[in-house]
C-alpha cells in the first residue's frame, strides 16, 4: 500500500437520507471498476455545471453494494448529491439512500488502493462489536479526487 499517505478511523457515524445523480457504473472484475469509475466521476465533473439542488458541489459520492442483493443494485454509482430530483442532466441515474449508521475511516492517497483499506475498517468494526451490513448502500464521500491524490471517507454500513 505504497501509495496510502494517511489512514484514520472517525468512529461511527449516523447519516441522513442521500439524494444522489450521477452515473451508474456496471459489470466486469475489480480491474474494469478500477478504469470505468474514474472515468465516470471526471465526467460527472465535467457536467457539474448541468446539476440543480447540489448539496455539496465539491463532494462527489461513490455508492456501491458489498453483498449482491439484486440485479437493480448491482453496479458503482458515482453520484453529486442533491436536495431534490429535479431536471436529472441526460445519461444520468438517480439513487436514494435510506438514513443509516456507518463506521467511517478516512483515507488519503490513490484511489486505486481503496478497496486495501477496507480490511482495516472490517476489522475495526468486529473488534468493536459491530456489524456489517453488506446488503446496504456502502458509500465513499471524496472531498478531493485527482489523478495522484484522493481524500475520502469510506462508510460501512453497520449495525
Amino acid at each position: 500500500m505504497e501509495n496510502v499517505k494517511s489512514l484514520s478511523l472517525d468512529g461511527v457515524k449516523t447519516m441522513e437520507e442521500k439524494k444522489l445523480v450521477g452515473f451508474r457504473v456496471v459489470g466486469g472484475d475489480i480491474a474494469d471498476f478500477q478504469e470505468e469509475i474514474p472515468k465516470a466521476s471526471m465526467e460527472l465533473a465535467k457536467r457539474k455545471n448541468e446539476f440543480k439542488h447540489l448539496v455539496e458541489p465539491v463532494k462527489l459520492i461513490g455508492a456501491f453494494k458489498a453483498s449482491e442483493t439484486s440485479e437493480d443494485d448491482d453496479g458503482y454509482w458515482s453520484c453529486f448529491e442533491v436536495h431534490d430530483f429535479e431536471d436529472i442532466p441526460e445519461g444520468m441515474v438517480t439513487l436514494t439512500v435510506p438514513a443509516q449508521k456507518y463506521a467511517v475511516l478516512n483515507f488519503t492517497g490513490r484511489a486505486s488502493e481503496i478497496y486495501r483499506v477496507y480490511d482495516h475498517l472490517h476489522q475495526w468494526i468486529d473488534e468493536n462489536g459491530h456489524k456489517r451490513t453488506p446488503n446496504k448502500w456502502t458509500l465513499e464521500i471524496y472531498s478531493k479526487w485527482s489523478e495522484n491524490e484522493d481524500i475520502v471517507d469510506l462508510c460501512d454500513p453497520i449495525l
